[in-house]
This record gives C-alpha cells, structure tokens and sequence, in this order.
C-alpha cells in the first residue's frame, strides 16, 4: 500500500482533532491516568523535562553545544486564577534561577487572556521585567485566529515598553500580510511560524506549496524592514529554498522544538547559521506531543518505537 501527502494530511487533521477532543483531554488530566502513563514514553522525545530543575539543565546542555534556547511550560488554556499564578510564579522562578539567557516563549491564554486581555497584560509585563534583569526575553505565542486581535492588543502595548518581548506570527492566516507591517513598525523580534491551529479555508492556507511560498514572502518583508526574524520551522525544504535565496543570511536564526529533525538543525548550526532549540517542560504535554506528530504525521512511527523501547530517547544526543 502507498501512503501518499493526502493521507498524512488526513493523519495530520485526525490527530489534531484528537488534541483538541475535551473527552480526551479530560481523560489525560485525570489522577492516575491510563493515557498519561500509555505515551509518556513517546512524548519524552518532544517534552525536554518533568520540570524546572530539569529543564534548567537541558539549557545548559544545550548551550555547552552552540544552540540557542526557549523554554515553555506546556499546558493549555487556563481561567482558574490560581493556575494562572502558578504559571507566572513559575515563569519568575525559572528566570531567578537561569544560570544562561533564556528566551520564554508562552501563549497568553496561559497567564489569563481568557478571564481578560488586561490580565494577561500585566502578567506579561511581570515577566518581561524579570526577564530583563536576567539579560532574557520573552516572545509571545499565537494562538487560533479568533484570539489574534486580542493577543496582538497586548504585545502592541507591550512593546512600547519592552524592548526584550517578541511576538510570533502565522503565515497560514490570510491576515498575516496586512498585520506585518504594523508588526514591523515596533522593532521587536518576530518569530514566523507556518501555523498549526486547523482554521477554515477564509481564514487560511492549508498546507502545501502555496504556504511554503506565502512563509517565504513574509519572511522576505519582514527581513526587508530589518525585523529580528526567527525562521520556526521543520519544513527541510522550506530552509532549502532559504538556503538559495540569500535569506538565511539575513535572518537572526533557526529555531525548530526540541526532538523534532534535531540532525537538521544540527546541519544548519555547522554551516554556520544561529540555531534555537524550542524547550518544553512539564506533565500537561497531551496537547503538545500530539501537534508534534500531526505536524509530521510519520512521526507516528517514531512515537510507536519510543514507545516499545523508552531508552532510545537519550536527551541531546542528536544535537
């Protein structure tokens, strides 16, 4: 049997709705839960760390090898203030306690945008004070389309103030074009993403040729208008295409989550480009292992052997 791109797109669709499914994640959040201890093996490929104290020593690791970091706390959207503060507190922890410059990366529907924009503001301006005093930066996450407005209120008036917060970008929102140059306007540093939130065909591309060609124009404006550009991406052709067009000269870096094509961001920290490696750490990582592998549904693969051999999974070793 030939499994063809219509098929892993398929995959792809199925495993996100998986992810977002709220009988399925309920399930995965209950104590002692049969899912969590199925597939721990197969997300400690993509989950850097149980926690801090963890994920601090990934940093370090991974700084003693030439990358670059940003570190997450996986989770979803959260309205319980309680959780909310436990998220920030948590942020400032780690900051306090980073022994190199780190890079957060966070949706603000995890430090309050669902009880209100204006708390999420403030949450992130707490952050983004700490992390100035720690020589690190914050770059804010996007999330699905109809919070894009709000999310982007926020990291406006942020950066009026912030010279250390960035903001990520989606080049599937047909949006994306007419936001960049306001975007650009703040000096701030963009991380462009393809997207991976399932949106309608009004709202955005699918994935495929036309979306590589739109991420490349974007990121061509962007760099145009001397943004501080990441590329975020997996996509080997995408970089390829780069590559010929001069522009992975004229962007600050790479940046690809950890356990996803390591030996590809690899290649591209030896040929002399900065690369970034995405850490997440925590116990909430349905969300987050299955976007993985929806991204690249063969991955599914890899997962299936993580999950019969847990010790082929040995951290950095690919890097």
């Amino acid at each position: 049997m030939t499994i063809d791109s219509t098929d892993f797109g398929a995959a792809g669709r199925s495993l996100r709705s998986f992810a977002a499914n709220p009988e399925l994640r309920s399930a995965f959040a209950a104590p002692g839960s049969p899912l969590r201890t199925a597939f721990a093996p197969a997300a400690r490929r993509f989950v850097a760390a149980a926690d801090e104290d963890e994920v601090l020593d990934r940093v370090v690791t991974l700084t003693g090898k030439g990358y670059l970091t940003s570190v997450e706390a996986v989770g979803e959207e959260i309205t319980d203030p309680a959780e909310i503060e436990a998220v920030v507190t948590g942020y400032l922890s780690l900051l306090a306690r980073t022994p190199v410059p780190v890079q957060l990366g966070f949706d603000l529907t995890a430090v309050g945008m669902l009880r209100s924009p204006g708390l999420a503001l403030d949450n992130t301006a707490r952050i983004l004070e700490t992390a100035a005093r720690h020589d690190s930066s914050v770059v804010i996450s996007m999330e699905r389309s109809e919070l894009v407005d709000d999310i982007l209120d926020v990291f406006f008036k942020l950066a009026q103030h912030h010279d250390n917060v960035g903001v990520t970008v989606q080049a599937h929102l047909h949006r994306t074009a007419d936001d960049l140059p306001a975007v650009a306007a703040t000096g701030a540093k963009v991380r462009l993403v393809k997207g991976v939130y399932a949106e309608p065909a009004d709202v955005a591309l699918p994935r495929g040729g036309e979306l590589t060609d739109r991420y490349l124009e974007l990121a061509e404006r962007f760099a145009g208008a001397g943004t501080r550009l990441a590329l975020a991406t997996h996509d080997a052709t995408l970089l390829g295409l780069a590559r010929n067009q001069g522009l992975l000269d004229r962007v600050d870096e790479i940046e690809m989550l950890h356990g996803v094509q390591p030996e590809l961001l690899r290649a591209h920290r030896e040929a002399g480009t900065a690369c970034r490696v995405y850490l997440t750490y925590g116990e909430n990582w349905w969300l987050h292992l299955l976007h993985r592998v929806a991204e690249h549904p063969p991955t599914v693969i890899t997962a299936l052997a993580d999950l019969a051999d847990p010790d082929r999974v040995v951290f950095g070793a690919q890097y």
